[in-house]
């Protein structure tokens, strides 16, 4: 390698210094001899560049020559390894590009100082899911920083991708396998919050209202689906003791908790404090969807935006999870902050049985 980039280094120089021969024999211009102590600067500059991008794109068209070679013997001879392999490098492709565009989102707040709810729809979203994400990829980064670690990954990969991995580093089938298992754990909780609402019920002075939270209640309980109607008439009831976000029983939030995807077992005035601040992010990201319009979602938003707000919409189509989506925007809409409790049950009213046939009669 290195004689032969001296005879380029060479080669470079005569022809170099025959073009400087040329223009003067040419156009005949007197050109007095330039002494080596003037050639040499320009040479070695002129050469040096050149050689630098050559090895340099030789060396990356062997490396990628390689990788090639690597993933095809991969792909033939372990094609679950390969798999794996393929998952983690496109994941940390993903991620490196959300990290990106969370610096820009960052940026664009503190030169515009625009705050969280003046942001659009999927900036909002980004920056939501993106907090989460990177407080379980942390783990995962740091473990990734040892020479050769990254075989470490492939194991946790194939045996606890679920308990420890990000969605970036799911395969498309995983990705639906463990949505699934998150939603079935939301489900276990909807009874325990519509028993513990129809409990709280009894607390309700105004006779007219706790009639209508019962009967709501009770349809959901039968296998029913409220319409937004039913479920606006009782907003008033969510703004005040018992049912307001800083009177709402320790028992209750612990349920509602995972609904979210929070832990319950923390103290009961930190478990209010994180669920009223995801409820008012929540009614934050309504605000800014009805504003860019829920018809803009291509489909896999469409899903992820039902997922963020109880409802599991992988088993349905696209015109289902529009509905729904358009239901619980119209009841988000119609809602104050001081209401934002009702907006946490309504991922239990308004999930618990949707689609079914009791709902169609």
């Amino acid at each position: 390698m290195a004689l032969s980039c001296s005879i380029l280094c060479s080669r470079l120089s005569l022809t170099r210094l025959s073009g400087l021969t040329t223009n003067r024999i040419t156009h005949g211009f007197y050109l007095q001899d330039v002494s080596c102590q003037s050639r040499l600067p320009l040479c070695k500059h002129f050469t040096s560049s050149k050689v630098r991008r050559g090895i340099g794109r030789y060396v990356s068209s062997r490396i990628q020559w390689a990788n090639a070679k690597y993933e095809d013997f991969l792909k033939r001879r372990f094609p679950r390894f390969f798999l794996l392999y393929h998952t983690f490098k496109e994941g940390f492709k993903m991620l490196f590009q959300d990290a990106r565009e969370v610096k820009r989102i960052k940026t664009k707040m503190l030169t515009k100082g625009a705050k969280f709810h003046d942001l659009h729809y999927r900036e909002m979203e980004k920056l939501r899911q993106f907090r989460r994400d990177l407080i379980k990829a942390v783990p995962l980064v740091i473990i990734t920083i040892p020479p050769f670690a990254n075989y470490l990954i492939f194991f946790l990969m194939y045996f606890f991708p679920r308990q420890l991995l990000i969605p970036h580093f799911w395969t498309p089938r995983q990705q639906l396998e463990f949505r699934k298992v998150y939603h079935s754990h939301r489900t276990q909780h909807h009874q325990p919050v519509l028993k513990e609402l129809e409990d709280v019920s009894q607390q309700v002075k105004n006779g007219h209202l706790q009639g209508l939270l019962k009967n709501l209640c009770t349809k959901v309980q039968r296998g029913g689906n409220p319409n937004v109607s039913e479920i606006l008439a009782v907003r008033s009831l969510f703004s005040r003791a018992p049912l307001a976000m800083n009177t709402m029983s320790n028992e209750q939030m612990r349920h509602i908790s995972p609904l979210l995807f929070l832990t319950p077992r923390l103290p009961g005035f930190l478990i209010g404090r994180r669920l009223n601040s995801h409820a008012v992010e929540l009614l934050q990201l309504d605000r800014a969807l009805s504003r860019m319009g829920p018809h803009q979602l291509s489909d896999w938003e469409l899903k992820q935006a039902c997922y963020v707000r109880g409802m599991n919409a992988d088993s349905l189509d696209t015109s289902q999870s529009r509905e729904w989506l358009s239901q619980w925007l119209q009841v988000s809409s119609a809602l104050k902050e001081s209401e934002l409790s009702l907006l946490l049950h309504c991922m239990v009213l308004m999930s618990a049985n949707y689609p079914s046939a009791a709902s169609r009669h």
